[in-house]
């Protein structure tokens, strides 16, 4: 009978249900009553979906990093508040709406500190999505070619955090200005965005160009946004220093 109803539970694909049942029966298992087991039951199979949404939201976010905040470092020289950085991994400015511009030269850890807090936020059950900005930009340029466009808006549009890393390389052309235009125009008061950028942000004027444009984007960007600005030297070089 037993074997019956874990068939049963694996065809209903209660995974975790079936892993907890399986475990039960062996005869150094906890003893249950009734309520116990059907509760032990229960949760296993909810903490079972649980992590497996949270790992399917996690390769849809195709990270650049495989970061978790725990490992952040909060050397006095890079001048990180660490209470500010813990408050944002409660994720409730994605609740907000509100947006995080991290700033600091190339290789202070921008990326990795992005990508903690947007692993923390597939962790709470967000959906997120990680993109390089220049490569974003490149690939709704040939969606424009192809009349694929809005399904890239759209996609862009269904996210609850956005986190564009390596903003600011080059300057923009008309049609990426545009571009931003519109996918800060989309998100505004409506998500979140996450901008990383080696540039401060008082120089991201001249990189969007155009100055009605970049007045939009900037009003729309910073009003309500955490600035987190990185000092300190390379971390990548620190590493190397190091070893």
């Amino acid at each position: 009978m037993n074997t019956q109803t874990l068939e049963q539970m694996k065809q209903l694909r209660l995974y975790g249900m079936q892993r907890a049942f399986d475990s039960s029966l062996s005869p150094h298992s906890i003893s249950y009553t009734n309520d116990e087991l059907v509760a032990y039951l229960i949760q296993s199979e909810w903490d079972d979906r649980q992590n497996r949404k949270i790992e399917r939201l996690t390769r849809i976010a195709r990270f650049r990093y495989n970061a978790v905040m725990e490992a952040i470092d909060f050397d006095a020289s890079r001048g990180l508040d660490k209470n500010q950085i813990q408050r944002l991994a409660n994720c409730d400015f994605i609740k907000q709406k509100q947006n995080i511009l991290i700033t600091g030269s190339t290789g202070v850890g921008k990326s990795y500190i992005a990508s903690a807090i947007g692993h923390q936020a597939c962790s709470l059950g967000y959906k997120v999505i990680y993109y390089n900005a220049n490569k974003l930009f490149t690939i709704l340029k040939t969606s424009k070619a192809d009349g694929s466009y809005l399904k890239q808006i759209n996609k862009l549009e269904k996210q609850d955090l956005l986190i564009l890393d390596d903003f600011g390389l080059k300057a923009l052309d008309a049609i990426n200005r545009h571009a931003l235009m519109e996918i800060i125009e989309d998100r505004h008061g409506e998500h979140s965005i996450i901008i990383a950028s080696q540039l401060p942000v008082e120089a991201w004027h001249e990189i969007i160009g155009e100055q009605t444009i970049a007045d939009a984007i900037l009003d729309r960007l910073v009003h309500n946004a955490h600035r987190i600005e990185i000092k300190g030297e390379s971390m990548r070089k620190k590493m190397k220093n190091n070893h």
